[in-house]
């Protein structure tokens, strides 16, 4: 196994090479997964070998915590087509896909994830809906296998994503999905922290589609995306790649200076019909109003100031610690 230290950003499109080859590139960010890699390469090696004579699978270590990246390394060193990537530390999902991304050598990337959950059998329906003339496509499975919180979450953030991208058809999003390798060329120099991977998808191109897949239930462990992550990946899909919310604050203070002009007149009215001012219950409730409308908006101006001081402060969107040796392709064994 070769060992190396990459800088702290991997800037760039790719340090193999620019100009991706035919084939297909398989990218799975992996997290406490030591117990599913084995039956998910397995499987994938199953598979691969259907979707053409060239391809290779890039397992991204996320800090694990167990085992993860030695399985990775007794993988790597069992199938040729097979590369691991070990980050110094925990970066996120969508941080260790574009790490992957960014190495990946063919001109068609897979992502999915490590919890056998995406099927890799449903690939070749995924890379021929690609050949129709799509550059991404997403697996959507019919009915996902976790709770009403959880659902409900995903539903907000995909239709976020789509008010956030302009494109309607990113609806369906997914972390299983396949696209155009080149599509990372616009996003080559993308440097913070905070990565949404399917918004950078959409930086490149609006020719997106999806196909039904089969949603198996995870045989290990839980899932690390609950309803609270999710919401913060919602928070940050809206505050980091749209200015929407100060636009939306823009106005509710516009419709509320009307009312408080409103409420003016009403008081007036009052005043001069009965001789006497409204009680307090009416002022106190007229102040919270105002208040929250108040505390919305400097909320939203908060958020937006930390995302410009977690920029300016140059985190690096991943760092590679290790990765696996580039061997030549070869059939597995």
């Amino acid at each position: 196994m070769g060992a190396g230290v990459e800088d702290k950003t991997t800037p760039g499109l790719t340090d193999d090479q620019s100009q991706p080859g035919p084939g297909l590139s398989v990218v799975i960010p992996c997290y406490n997964s030591e117990r599913t890699l084995d039956e998910l390469v397995r499987q994938l090696s199953e598979v691969l070998p259907r979707t053409g004579d060239d391809y290779e699978l890039i397992l991204v270590d996320d800090g694990s915590q167990d085992r993860t990246w030695l399985r990775i390394t007794e993988l790597a060193a069992r199938y040729p087509w097979v590369r691991g990537l070990e980050l110094m530390r925990n970066f996120g999902q969508h941080n260790a896909t574009l790490c992957g991304a960014r190495l990946a050598r063919f001109d068609v990337t897979v992502t999915l994830d490590d919890d056998l959950q995406n099927p890799p059998s449903e690939i070749p329906r995924l890379v021929e809906k690609l050949s129709e003339g799509y550059e991404v496509v997403y697996g959507v499975p019919v009915r996902k296998s976790h709770s009403l919180f959880r659902n409900l979450a995903s539903w907000l953030t995909r239709y976020a994503l789509v008010f956030a991208s302009g494109q309607r058809t990113v609806r369906t999003v997914s972390a299983f999905r396949a696209y155009r390798t080149d599509l990372r060329r616009a996003f080559a120099e993308y440097r913070s922290p905070q990565v949404l991977f399917d918004v950078l998808l959409a930086w490149g191109t609006s020719r997106f589609a999806s196909v039904t897949v089969s949603h198996e239930a995870r045989s290990e462990g839980r899932s690390n995306y609950g309803f609270f992550r999710l919401c913060s990946a919602l928070l940050l899909l809206w505050t980091g790649y749209t200015t929407a919310p100060l636009r939306l604050a823009t106005w509710l203070g516009f419709l509320f200076v009307l009312f408080g002009f409103g409420i003016l007149a009403y008081v007036f009215g009052v005043y001069h019909l009965q001789g006497s001012l409204p009680g307090f219950p009416f002022l106190a409730s007229t102040i919270a109003i105002f208040g929250g409308v108040q505390l919305f908006a400097l909320g939203i101006i908060g958020e937006y100031l930390a995302r410009l001081f977690n920029r300016s402060l140059d985190r690096p969107t991943y760092a590679v610690k290790t990765r696996t040796a580039l061997r030549e392709h070869g059939p597995p064994r």
